[in-house]
């Protein structure tokens, strides 16, 4: 069986690329997945959505802004991802959820769900969402899919347990068709303590094998002479407050000290989270050489494979990377929906909610 996916937000591909190379086999059936038609604001995310995910399709993928999307003139679909603007639910930020610009855009996937109504669909935002709005936010989007027809499967997931060399928290959201009458189940962790295997590390990712010359979107960066001093006196796993700094080098910073400020990598552990970010010590820096990492190497923390190009000018390929689901956590998830189709047992755990009592407990916004 495929299943036709329709994507908003795409970003440059991460879920897709996901999506695209996730197959499972079942009652003699495989079931995989097909991109039908996608939408992104960001020029630059499209193109490398187009070039990376459907080249033999650029028309299917719908470059402007989701509220000037003709949604009725879409081709049908039976599966939808959608991983919604979250910049209003970040724990970065003034966290304005529904108040924010970008808050209410999440509602455009709901217009898909009710008019579409595919079998099953993927909604991912940052952990922050869980408190936007003194948790109302949540709670309402939740309430709007299951008034859509859905069965909804919310949890909190850290890609490092399954496989991600990155330490990254994202809020998925999985649903099927109420008809259906299936319950999707959150797929059990396979790395870390007492786990069947290690984390993976920021230094097996970037180092094993190694990135080759002329790779793809491997820019070496530029720094100044007192940029690299800085950084030579900063140790792996250190930042930009660690106490052997030389005085004539530290930062004069009032206020707080954001942890991730010139933070080099460490080589025993997954990487702290790959942000859109670049300015102000925010680029993610080499744990040996006294540099900030090159795209291709953020690329790697997020599990894309170097045949992956990004398009645009490099910090909106910074920019891209960072913005992206990695692809691989992406496909630990669409494979156990595929599972759950199909009717497949898979080792899973208890979702960190539990869905009626988040209803029946929050004060929903009206």
């Amino acid at each position: 069986m495929i299943f036709k996916k329709g994507e908003l937000f795409n970003g440059p591909g991460g879920f897709a690329w996901a999506a695209k190379h996730a197959k499972v086999e079942a009652n003699g059936e495989v079931y995989s997945i097909e991109h039908a038609w996608s939408n992104d604001y960001d020029v630059s995310a499209c193109e490398t959505y187009k070039h990376n995910i459907c080249p033999d399709k650029p028309d299917t993928v719908y470059h402007g802004d989701v509220r000037e999307l003709d949604i009725n003139s879409l081709s049908d679909i039976d599966a939808f991802i959608y991983g919604f603007p979250c910049n209003d639910f970040s724990v970065v930020g003034e966290k304005k959820g529904f108040d924010g610009e970008f808050g209410p855009l999440y509602t455009y996937g709901i217009k898909v769900l009710k008019r579409f109504q595919p079998k099953w669909f993927i909604a991912e935002n940052v952990g922050g969402l869980q408190s936007a709005n003194e948790g109302r936010a949540f709670a309402r989007i939740l309430r709007d899919m299951v008034d859509a027809g859905y069965k909804v499967t919310p949890h909190l997931y850290n890609f490092a347990n399954y496989g991600v060399p990155q330490s990254r928290q994202r809020i998925l959201i999985v649903g099927f068709r109420n008809d259906l009458n299936v319950q999707f189940r959150v797929p059990a962790p396979t790395h870390g303590p007492g786990l069947p295997f290690p984390f993976k590390t920021a230094y097996e990712a970037i180092t094993d094998p190694p990135i080759p010359e002329g790779a793809l979107n491997h820019d070496m960066p530029k720094h100044t002479k007192k940029v690299i001093e800085f950084l030579e006196s900063i140790p792996p796993g250190q930042n930009a407050w660690y106490e052997g700094i030389p005085e004539h080098l530290r930062l004069n910073v009032k206020g707080a000290r954001m942890s991730q400020i010139y933070r080099r990598l460490d080589t025993v552990s997954p990487s702290y989270t790959v942000t859109g970010s670049g300015g102000g010590g925010t680029h993610m820096y080499h744990w040996e050489e006294p540099r900030a990492l090159t795209n291709r190497e953020r690329a790697r923390l997020q599990t894309f494979p170097d045949s992956f190009e990004f398009k645009g000018p490099k910090d909106k390929v910074r920019q891209q990377v960072g913005m992206a689901v990695p692809p691989n956590g992406a496909k630990v998830i669409i494979e156990a929906v595929l599972k759950t189709y199909a009717g497949v047992p898979y080792d899973h755990i208890a979702p960190k909610w539990d869905i009626d009592e988040l209803l029946n407990q929050t004060t929903i916004l009206v």
